[in-house]
């Protein structure tokens, strides 16, 4: 038996209108697996020219965007305020 492996990559965008051409359920294709992405609001963010320089050294440090660097940094930030505020005492949390 010789079976073709089977591709773990994605679709191309071909065998997806194929797959539409059918009459499949493509929408697996479009939901990032399963689950629906919650819409993306633009916000405008002022920043002191020394910070926005150590973000574009983190960047290129990091081989990825400036805007993932300030996405990442904020994801943290937000964790571990999280996170904090789960160990303070009762009586301070708000």
């Amino acid at each position: 038996m010789n079976r073709a492996p089977k591709k773990d990559g994605p679709e191309s965008a071909e065998a997806i209108a194929r797959l539409a051409d059918k009459g499949e359920d493509i929408s697996r294709f479009f939901t990032n697996a399963g689950r629906m992405m919650a819409p993306i609001q633009r916000v405008n963010v002022d920043f002191a020219a020394p910070m926005l320089e150590e973000l574009d050294r983190a960047a290129e440090e990091l081989n990825i965007s400036r805007q993932a660097v300030i996405k990442t940094l904020v994801r943290q930030g937000l964790d571990h305020h999280y996170m904090a505020r789960e160990h303070r005492p009762a009586a301070k949390r708000r």
